[in-house]
């Protein structure tokens, strides 16, 4: 059951009149539109749109990889946008963990070593002990010594969180964390994240093509062409630890299902 998107009255992430543009030759792309986004602290929120939306791209500059064209960022409470390199640099070491589709962990190199790598750059003591507090935190104790090619998808999915969390962030941005793995390994990573957020208060935002994957999470913002054309909170979001994924027809059905906003009716592919 969906309901309106929150009050934003302790927003830690708040982006007003947002455009980013790239040129390629003598044509500007634009591809953020004017986006205007809070999230408060704590919040479980999915961001959705069909390839070419900018999903992506509203990532790289929430995650202060990337700055907007025009308009405004504030990261509890600093504009990110006056910030220099190494702040920049700073902010996404210490406030945000970032999750990746893909993994990205290094081929010879343990799980253990793995989430102890963020921690070299902040010269941070106690590297294997905290390392391996992360590993257990996710079920992988007894995997720590083990190579990226001696685990499945969904483990080294989860030593990609462990080296996510090692930093103690605020804030998780996970881009299509699930996309890669069978539904199994799927359900398993999406409890963690759920588990991270109501126990622990992380804030997380997922980029996700998965409506069912969406469904667990407390509100969901779609984007397309470079706008958010909706943005609805879910009142009984799906629990990982026991909600099944529908068949595919079903699946498909719920897909196809017509959403409205704002009065207007529109497909959503």
């Amino acid at each position: 059951m969906a309901t309106s998107a929150p009050s934003h009255q302790s927003a830690v992430i708040d982006i007003q009149g947002i455009t980013k543009s790239y040129k390629t030759g003598e044509i500007d792309l634009q591809v953020l539109k004017g986006i205007d986004l809070k999230i408060e602290k704590g919040e479980f929120v999915s961001i959705m749109g069909p390839s070419g939306s900018g999903k992506s791209t509203l990532m790289n500059i929430l995650g202060a990889l990337d700055q907007p064209t025009t308009g405004t960022y504030l990261l509890d409470g600093t504009d990110v946008a006056q910030l220099n390199q190494h702040d920049l640099a700073v902010i996404r070491s210490k406030k945000i963990g970032f999750v990746f589709q893909n993994f990205n962990l290094l081929k010879r190199t343990t799980a253990l070593r793995q989430v102890e790598l963020p921690m070299l750059y902040s010269a941070a003591k106690g590297r294997s002990q905290k390392a391996k507090a992360a590993l257990e935190s996710v079920g992988l104790g007894e995997r720590l010594n083990h190579l990226p090619s001696e685990l499945s998808g969904g483990q080294q999915q989860r030593v990609a969180i462990a080296r996510a969390l090692v930093g103690e962030p605020s804030i998780i941005l996970a881009d299509e964390p699930t996309g890669n793995l069978d539904s199994r390994s799927g359900k398993e990573v999406m409890q963690i994240f759920q588990e991270l957020n109501r126990e622990h208060g992380i804030t997380t935002i997922f980029v996700t093509h998965d409506s069912w994957i969406a469904r667990h999470t407390n509100r969901v913002v779609m984007l397309r062409d470079g706008l958010i054309i909706a943005d609805q909170g879910i009142t009984d979001p799906l629990d990982a630890k026991t909600a099944e994924r529908p068949s595919e027809a079903e699946e498909l059905a719920s897909l196809l299902e017509t959403a409205y906003y704002g009065g207007k009716k529109e497909e959503y592919n």
